[in-house]
């Protein structure tokens, strides 16, 4: 029983299984960020550009908050 509710927290995207709550948290995050970046842009400058560098501040952000859930073990050949 204890399986089917962790199978429910993750959801399949391009074949790898990812968690439902980070995922939603750095979709907003990024979202967040390009948008504000778009609507506060000032001068001559495209409003693109803004976005754009909110984007990867939401990026970087969310990387930072959100850790790794995997553990990888190199193995020599002919170990299982």
């Amino acid at each position: 029983m204890e399986e089917n509710s962790q199978k429910d927290k993750y959801v399949e995207i391009w074949e790898d299984n990812v968690n439902i709550k980070d995922l939603l948290m750095a979709m907003s995050l990024c979202i967040g960020f390009a948008l504000g970046g778009y609507l506060l842009a000032f001068g001559d400058t495209p409003p693109l550009i803004f976005g754009l560098a909110g984007a990867v501040i939401g990026f970087i952000i969310s990387s930072i908050l959100i850790k790794p859930k995997r553990k990888l073990s190199m193995l020599k050949e002919g170990e299982e």
